[in-house]
């Protein structure tokens, strides 16, 4: 087994709660998706979001996913004058075979972060 690396990104419409849970459930779902993972195959899940958003931990909609027993971390995206607002990021771990490609994610204004990645593989 090999430890690989996924990274995601999406902008969130308002810091409440639901926004917050809602742009994490999409995240995490395609993410997934889009990398044919299971649950057991995530090692672990580091979000960041910017400073404009504090209302709710990502990690607890992630559980509502089903991710009882990763474990999960939430930081504080340094405030970059002039970066984008609204910015929920993650990174997550994967145990591979060493042979699959990672198919990052970048959805909805956040594919401006990244335009190389932002569009689906196939």
């Amino acid at each position: 087994m090999k430890v690989r690396g996924i990274r995601g990104a999406i902008d969130v419409a308002s810091d409440d709660p639901q926004a917050i849970a809602a742009a994490t459930r999409r995240l995490l779902a395609e993410m997934i998706a889009r990398n044919g993972l299971a649950i057991d195959d995530v090692v672990c899940a580091l979000f960041s979001m910017t400073p404009d958003l504090r209302a709710a931990f990502p990690a607890r909609a992630a559980r509502e996913l089903g991710w009882h027993d990763v474990p999960m971390l939430s930081f504080t995206e340094i405030d970059v004058p002039g970066a984008l607002r609204r910015v929920l990021r993650v990174l997550i771990l994967i145990n591979t075979n060493g042979t699959a490609t990672a198919r990052h994610v970048y959805l909805g204004r956040a594919a401006t972060l990244r335009p190389d990645l932002a569009a689906p593989s196939t």
